[in-house]
């Protein structure tokens, strides 16, 4: 059998059998003549170029291409091999999984009855070398030969169970996924010395079964939420991600910064109270508003309770609220929302230094009770090793000492100016002068042309205004309070000054009418509070569900 080989014009496509269909390369010659049954009586004819007559191909370039024939024929037999050997662990696989159709577990009878129990430490460690049930998510799943390791979930804490022998022959038991939800029977025994699992014991399991499948292949809860996923898919699959580990403890944290902020307002004798989040009022502006047709009239979503918590003064004392407030801003900063849980609080009978130290006294004692907490200490050590609790004094700043600081450290405008006393500071320079001096800061004093319309004016110089920022290292802005006008007539001018329609605010007005008194209040954003306490890049990352510009799903 006869092939043709012509460097220059010829092609491995063709078959080669003819000088008018010459191949390209001596391999391919070999390579048909290996396919042919051919190979050792093939005649090869070889020419390099159209000007070459052809003849018998070079010694090294024929020696060469059959090592490179035999090295393909090696890898194709390996490559062959490979795919046998997958073939045959698929088979013994699909053997195995249907054999373990006909495992079918029942619960000794024989044994002492389960007492069903939560995976917590504290009520599961007194039933230690009893027999207990538990119920919860699949978190961790890790299989050995005879042996399988779950770390359950049950919202609260983890537990890690063991399955052996037959509890791991079953269906079941071979496709078990992530996030399944299962319920457990068994022994719960201390671990050994130098073993390590949440609570320091273990589940030995006699009996188990599967409460919800979770799906497996592309809908596999690790194909959806990948370890490179970007932040969009993050948010569109927030209800899964709240699974995680970090998420999770974000939200027990949140939940136990709440709870302290009540005890700390308890301890004060304050009186919680829930305003109405559909208002007719604005306090804030109305650029930031969210509009709705309440039954043929404007409306509109809160954007603070302040007005309200006022209104409560005479008849309940001291007021706060932790509720939703709204802000239509178009930003897509790390630390804005537009819906967010608003901490307020309105005293009576107190003068602008009272408010500072209220201040001071609420950041330092809720965070002493939250760390106090097991369960949030350990996130914050987790997530922000470094966090220092803050200690009294904050450090004071008024606005025209921050202006000076600004200059002072060349931090100007974008054109390059230097902000002035009349200037509103934004965010970028603000965190840079906070993160700076890296520690809380009360900014005071500001200039009334920069503040709300009910802030009270100071009495030396009236155009600055008895307000205050809390800012933090990290984060910014967490609090932002003041004390508030308490004559009626000062209160009409502002309004007026501000183009405010007083026919919505005659509840607002006869604060000052009927028994008027010195008193101020704040407002804190629960989630720049946790995003400074946790350490978490965006507010986005502290809130259930965020809502911003382009997000209002899921």
């Amino acid at each position: 059998m006869e092939f043709y080989i012509d460097e220059a014009a010829g092609s491995d496509a063709a078959d080669g059998r003819s000088a008018t269909t010459p191949l390209a390369t001596l391999l391919a010659a070999l390579t048909a003549a290996e396919a042919a049954g051919a190979l050792e009586t093939a005649v090869l004819h070889h020419r390099k170029t159209a000007d070459d007559t052809y003849g018998a191909p070079p010694k090294a370039g024929l020696k060469k291409a059959q090592k490179a024939l035999e090295l393909a024929k090696k890898k194709a037999a390996k490559a062959g091999d490979v795919a046998a050997a997958e073939a045959q662990r698929a088979a013994d696989e699909a053997a195995r999984l249907e054999a373990s159709k006909a495992v079918v577990l029942t619960e000794d009878a024989s044994l002492p009855k389960a007492v069903r129990t939560g995976l917590s430490a504290d009520v599961a460690t007194p039933r230690r070398g009893q027999r207990i049930e538990v119920f919860g998510w699949v978190h961790r799943l890790r299989a050995q030969k005879g042996m399988t390791f779950l770390w359950l979930r049950d919202g609260r804490a983890q537990m890690q169970c063991v399955l052996s022998g037959k509890l791991v022959e079953t269906y079941d038991a071979l496709t078990l996924t992530l996030e399944s939800t299962v319920r457990v029977v068994g022994t719960l025994t201390a671990l050994p010395e130098g073993k390590s699992a949440p609570g320091g014991h273990e589940l030995q399991a006699d009996y188990w079964e599967v409460v919800g499948k979770a799906p497996g292949g592309d809908l596999a809860i690790t194909n959806r939420i990948t370890p490179d996923a970007g932040p969009d898919l993050l948010l569109d699959q927030r209800h899964l991600v709240l699974r995680g580990d970090v998420t999770s403890q974000v939200l027990r944290t949140r939940a136990i910064v709440l709870r302290a902020f009540r005890n700390f307002f308890d301890r004060r004798q304050m009186t919680e109270v829930t305003p109405p989040l559909m208002v007719q009022s604005q306090v804030e502006g109305g650029s930031t508003l969210f509009s709705f047709d309440y039954y043929g009239e404007p409306a509109y979503l809160t954007q603070s309770s302040q007005l309200y918590l006022e209104t409560c003064l005479p008849a309940l004392g001291d007021v706060y609220c932790m509720s939703e407030s709204f802000r239509a801003e178009r930003s897509l900063t790390r630390r804005h929302l537009s819906e967010y849980t608003h901490l307020e609080a309105e005293m009576a009978f107190i003068n602008f230094e009272d408010l500072l130290t209220l201040l001071e006294d609420m950041v330092v004692q809720v965070i002493e009770e939250v760390l106090a907490n097991p369960v949030a200490a350990a996130a914050i050590k987790e997530l922000n090793p470094d966090f220092k609790a803050p200690q009294k004094p904050f450090k004071r700043m008024t606005h025209a000492d921050a202006v000076a600081y600004l200059r002072e450290h060349n931090i100007t405008k974008d054109d390059g100016s230097f902000y002035t006393e009349n200037d509103d500071i934004p965010e970028a320079p603000e965190r840079r002068m906070t993160d700076a001096i890296n520690e809380p800061i009360l900014l005071t004093h500001f200039p009334a042309g920069i503040k709300a319309f009910y802030m009270r004016r100071c009495d030396i110089e009236k155009t600055l205004t008895e307000s205050v920022d809390v800012l933090m290292p990290g984060v910014g802005e967490i609090v932002g309070g003041s004390m508030r006008m308490t004559d009626h007539d000062q209160l009409m001018a502002a309004m007026k000054a501000n183009d405010i329609d007083p026919k919505a605010y005659g509840f607002y007005l006869d604060q000052r009418l009927y028994g008027t008194c010195e008193h101020g209040g704040f407002g804190l954003g629960i989630e720049r509070f946790l995003a400074w306490l946790l350490n978490r890049w965006s507010v986005r990352e502290t809130c259930l569900y965020p809502r911003f510009m382009g997000r209002c799903l899921p």
